[in-house]
């Protein structure tokens, strides 16, 4: 088993990297511990939300950015302040220049468009020079997730047509070859076929080795949402104590094991305290892989409580401030959150992460598409409702909290159904003419000011306890174990480095083993939009690189 290059994981990043060094003539080897059928990987599951700046897409929304404005809002959400920085500073400022630049051409030319209404993610900690998005720049792509893999998908196998590019599924690394400080391939075990479905747990029985050998190998193997004592053992203080338990947003193949790897081997692991875990994670009532988690995404209307029924201060509202969130509820302990609203939210302002979650989007089904514009909820949030087991409805608040502590965890006290009243009609009371004090209901006001919010995201104003927006409806949040933001410490080609600072020669990563590029661009907090394009660009940038570099 040889090549010109080895790339070890078959995601998105993985794909691209295959993809541009086989572009440019080189032989690739890609490597997978799963099957065929998760050709992809987490990618194939995502909404395919990428973050641009000044599309033309913006434009026509009435949206005007910048990329001043863009770096602004980047580095106020990174806030970058170690000295191993450096490159992640690096790739941040050459991340921003491709979003506002090459990004959208590069990928129209593979066939790639986007749903014309742009999303605004991630709105923010309230400061202009702080975490958030100013404008709206997560633009859906029209497939979704799978319209990402695709256009990379083809390219990989017509290469694997011509034989320049080679696979090696269910063939799981263990090691990487160095001689003379030069990685020269990887070598492992070959695990038996496996027919389970994407995202499925596999089989792990050994049946044989393997050894690779190349000029270069670039591992794109992912991060470590799927093994969660990975997560509590990297957990920081400064988000408080690591929660007990998790819903999974990534299978458990998503392990962590070649960060693991490649730092034995010399390369240097930078930032594993940074990481993206969201805080409205729902437990599958249909599930596909163990234990698996799938994310609201909120509009800004629904009431947010803690466990124990205490309203969250601003600005730490549905779509804001992720990790603030997540820092101010660890800070109770408690393992879940509550969402209170009304069928009236619920049918404009939830929408689930993930491409099967979305057969509109998915299927690129138009007519389908337009039914979100309609009365009712999309027919995947009313399957939830229906069977999800987060999910109370009720018609009167009694009824409602008594249902919310009827699915409470034993060791939280139980919710004061006087106290929710209190708080609900104190909101409700600043619904009844247009000024107000109330900062969530200031920010309902304002989303609505953009079109695209006012047309699909974001309820028209109205109090919870209007009979004719019911019934109630109460959502139980989990925590969901999601992304790596730190990793592999990269040069601005990808290449890893070396705990003394030096390029490993022969090694390169990308993706989110790399913290989507030199060890963590996005520093300390995501702008959303930004895993996907992370992966695009860093495994452009390595695949090129590694091609253009082979003696």
């Amino acid at each position: 088993m040889e090549a010109d290059v080895i790339v070890v994981g078959a995601g998105l990043a993985g794909l691209v990297a295959a993809a541009e060094a086989a572009d440019l003539g080189r032989t690739v080897l890609l490597v997978d511990q799963e099957g065929e059928q998760n050709l992809g990987g987490q990618a194939f599951w995502s909404l395919g939300g990428l973050f641009l700046v000044d599309s033309p897409e913006q434009r026509r929304m009435g949206v005007r950015d910048s990329i001043e404005l863009a770096r602004q809002d980047w580095f106020g959400s990174a806030q970058f302040d170690r000295d191993e920085d450096r490159w992640p500073r690096a790739w941040a400022e050459a991340y921003l220049e491709f979003a506002a630049g090459e990004k959208r051409s590069w990928l129209r030319q593979y066939g790639h468009r986007f749903f014309p209404v742009v999303g605004w993610a991630e709105r923010g900690d309230g400061r202009a020079g702080g975490h958030g998005n100013s404008v709206p720049r997560f633009h859906i792509t029209w497939g979704t997730g799978p319209g990402v893999v695709a256009p990379f998908e083809r390219r990989v196998r017509a290469h694997a047509d011509t034989g320049r590019i080679r696979f090696a599924f269910r063939h799981q690394v263990d090691g990487l070859l160095v001689e003379a400080g030069v990685v020269v391939g990887v070598h492992g075990s070959r695990l038996e076929p496996t027919v389970v479905g994407r995202g499925r747990p596999s089989s792990r029985t050994v049946v044989g080795e393997f050894q690779a050998r190349a000029q270069a190998v670039i591992v794109t193997s992912g991060g470590i949402g799927g093994n969660h004592d990975l997560i509590r053992r990297a957990w920081p203080a400064r988000l408080g104590s690591p929660p007990k338990r998790m819903v999974s947003g990534v299978p458990a193949h998503v392990d962590g094991r070649m960060l693991g790897i490649a730092r034995d081997a010399g390369a240097n692991v930078i930032n594993p305290d940074r990481m993206w875990h969201y805080v409205e994670g729902l437990r599958n009532w249909d599930p596909i892989w163990d234990n698996h988690g799938i994310r609201i995404l909120p509009g800004p209307s629904s009431l947010w409580l803690d466990a124990a029924g205490n309203r969250l201060p601003a600005p730490y509202f549905p779509g804001f401030d992720t990790l603030g969130t997540l820092r101010h509820l660890r800070q109770g302990g408690y393992d879940y959150s509550w969402f209170l609203l009304t069928q009236k939210i619920i049918e404009k302002e939830f929408a689930l992460s993930g491409s099967e979650q979305n057969p509109d989007l998915t299927g690129k089904d138009l007519k389908l598409v337009l039914s979100r514009v309609r009365a009712g909820a999309p027919g995947p949030v009313e399957a939830f409702k229906r069977h999800g087991e987060d999910f109370v409805v009720a018609d009167t608040l009694d009824d409602l909290v008594a249902g919310m502590n009827g699915i409470a965890d034993p060791d939280v006290p139980a919710i004061d159904v006087e106290r929710v009243r209190t708080l609900v009609t104190e909101r409700d009371r600043q619904i009844t003419n247009p000024f107000g004090k109330d900062a969530q209901v200031m920010a309902i006001r304002s989303a609505r000011t953009y079109r695209g919010d006012r047309l699909v995201r974001v309820a028209t104003p109205h109090r919870l306890l209007d009979p004719k927006a019911g019934p109630l409806i109460a959502v139980r949040l989990n925590i969901l174990s999601r992304k790596t933001l730190g990793g592999l410490e990269t040069d601005l080609d990808g290449r890893c480095r070396t705990r003394d600072g030096d390029a490993f020669p022969g090694l390169y990563a990308a993706g989110e083993v790399a913290g989507f590029g030199g060890g963590g661009m996005m520093g300390y907090n995501a702008l959303e939009g930004s895993f996907l394009g992370g992966c695009l660009f860093s495994g452009r940038v390595a695949g090129r690189a590694a091609a253009r570099h082979l003696s």
